[in-house]
């Protein structure tokens, strides 16, 4: 006989899912068992990747998501088997990714009294999902599950079916039949009033700067257009990076914490900014005036800055529309000023960079990053920690069309680059990835070092090893705090890599860096390359506040008077260089 388990799975392999990402146990074995007998993803049917920990399970299927543009799949046993969900899932639905997760359950006459590990998921996933519904008898299946699939992939974000493991078991009572999903959305074409509109304000402005966001992904040709015909450099987010600079002879680079170059001071000294499918968040970098926003959800439009107008619609339908109406803007003036600003910027620090780098040991991060750019594929996927990893990548990794840049960019969750590299593996064991990971982060979620061993991943992890939380430490010290609790033991993660039976090397002389990069990269199989780096290595953003600076003064005062005039002279002179380049 069918089950509903049966049902459920059946439902997903016509979703195209072939893959699930988590943990045995208890009321999920109902489940697991139906995947076990679907035969396989060979068979035609669905593979369990056995992780360490569910909320790994969830960044994998959060970064197959992202990375195919298809549903996937995680799930998690009763209470704390689906609780550890939560941290992925939330990254996968503010991230925009179409990602499933089964929330098994207590036994459906035990729920409310209290029962051995009741939680309420109904509750608890309700934030991080478009759709999350309870099945407590065997007739809901298989519509609910149906539509928690077109949820996930329509709105494109989480989804949750929360199952009781004795529902799971029971039959089937009505047919599974089959089922198409939802194809490829629509472009949100702009109403011609709105087109009009803004081609009227894009003409009367001077000069005109662009931000362009993740939202470009499909637009790089009409946003190059555009900046070409009315003469804008064009700046990005992190989210926008790889979709928008390569190939961008108008590119000022990046605004925001993590940012560099002359984004910051193109957007302010622009009398039209035009926020291309951008949520940027950090309001702080914004004009506040003077500005356009393209964007495809109208929640977005004005929540971050003041808005003259908003355009709701796709970016490279709204900039195909606007286009044939505009005339070519012939100064060219501001757009020259911002590029030799952005040159200048980069070129000042080329030299901190590159002279004396293969003898200053710990090893400059940028440096090692900057090699680890220059060895890897073409088309390599790299997967990101939140921290300074995620400036090292937003500095250094070159974007061609072809690489992808992955991470927690809006959840900003820690531990993430692992866990998304297993995903990103998973879905294609034929192309490079590449996980950057900090220490603190490998650290958290260390144990799925051995799903890349029990899978055979070929995952190749780089590991930033300062031993120290480096951003809590640069927070704490524009606060005005020493630093406390940023620090902590050298740990040797090749020898922990080792005896997982992964191949591994600590590097901690900078000369042996590049030959190290080649050995990880050049690896049949899982490997993780260990590199000890200058913990007094800190990001500067491209503009730095007066309160910033009185808060990192405050806190050298407060750190020489407890005896740490040491460390600070190091971190001055480490952060003398530490200006943004590419």
């Amino acid at each position: 006989m069918t089950t509903v388990a049966d049902q459920l799975i059946e439902v997903l392999i016509q979703a195209g899912v072939r893959r699930i990402y988590g943990v045995v146990g208890d009321s999920l074995n109902p489940v697991v068992d139906a995947i076990r007998r679907s035969g396989g993803s060979a068979k035609g049917g669905i593979d369990w990747v056995h992780v360490r920990n569910e909320e790994a399970g969830a960044f994998a299927a959060a970064a197959e998501a992202q990375l195919t543009g298809r549903l996937a799949v995680c799930a998690g046993s009763c209470g704390p088997g689906n609780l550890h969900l939560l941290q992925g899932l939330y990254d996968a639905h503010r991230s925009g990714a179409p990602v499933l997760a089964i929330a098994s359950h207590i036994p459906a006459a035990q729920i409310g009294t209290g029962f051995f590990q009741e939680t309420h998921p109904e509750r608890l996933f309700a934030e991080c999902s478009h759709y999350c519904e309870l099945v407590s008898q065997p007739e809901q299946m298989p519509r609910i599950a149906r539509i928690a699939v077109q949820n996930a992939v329509g709105r494109r974000g989480g989804a949750v079916i929360v199952l009781p493991g004795d529902v799971a078991h029971e039959n089937a009572v009505r047919p599974t039949g089959t089922s198409g999903i939802l194809g490829t959305p629509p472009a949100i074409l702009p109403a011609d009033s709105d087109v009009e509109a803004l081609v009227e304000r894009i003409e009367r402005a001077e000069k005109v700067m662009i931000m362009a966001g993740a939202g470009c992904r499909d637009a790089h040709d009409e946003v190059i257009q555009l900046a070409e015909l009315i003469g804008a450099p064009v700046g990005h987010s992190l989210r926008g990076k790889e979709f928008i600079q390569y190939d961008n002879p108008f590119d000022v680079g990046m605004s925001g914490l993590l940012g560099y170059g002359a984004c910051y001071d193109a957007m302010h000294a622009a009398d039209l900014v035009l926020l291309l499918g951008t949520d940027f968040p950090y309001d702080n970098f914004l004009p506040q005036a003077h500005t356009v926003q393209v964007d495809v959800d109208p929640a977005r439009m004005g929540r971050r800055t003041a808005l003259e107008f908003g355009v709701l619609g796709d970016v490279g339908a709204t900039i195909r529309a606007v286009l044939p109406r505009l005339r070519r803007k012939e100064n060219r003036a501001f757009l020259h000023e911002m590029l030799h600003k952005h040159e200048r910027s980069l070129q000042r620090v080329v030299d901190a960079y590159t002279n004396n780098v293969e003898r200053h040991v710990p090893i400059h991060p940028e440096y090692a990053a900057d090699i680890l750019d220059e060895e890897a594929a073409a088309d390599a996927v790299f997967t990101v920690d939140t921290g300074m990893c995620n400036v090292w990548s937003a500095r250094y990794v070159t974007p061609n069309g072809r690489r992808r840049l992955l991470g927690s960019f809006v959840h900003g969750s820690m531990a993430n680059a692992l866990p998304h590299a297993i995903g990103a593996q998973a879905a294609d064991r034929d192309r490079q990835v590449i996980a950057m990971a900090g220490d603190g982060g490998l650290a958290m979620l260390m144990g799925e070092l051995l799903t890349l061993k029990t899978h055979a991943l070929p995952v190749k992890v780089v590991v930033f090893n300062n031993s120290s939380l480096g951003m809590v430490k640069l927070e704490m010290l524009v606060d005005g705090l020493p630093e406390y609790g940023t620090d902590h033991d050298k740990v040797d993660f090749a020898a922990i890599a080792r005896g997982a039976g992964i191949h591994a090397r600590r590097v901690e002389n900078p000369g042996d860096v590049r030959d190290a990069v080649k050995e990880l990269l050049a690896h049949d199989g899982p490997a993780l390359l260990d590199v000890v780096t200058d913990p007094n290595a800190l990001s500067i953003p491209p503009n730095i506040t007066a309160a910033q600076v009185k808060g990192f003064a405050l806190a050298v005062s407060r750190t020489v008077l407890s005896g740490g005039v040491g460390k600070m002279l190091q971190l001055a002179k480490s952060n003398l260089r530490n200006v943004p380049r590419l």
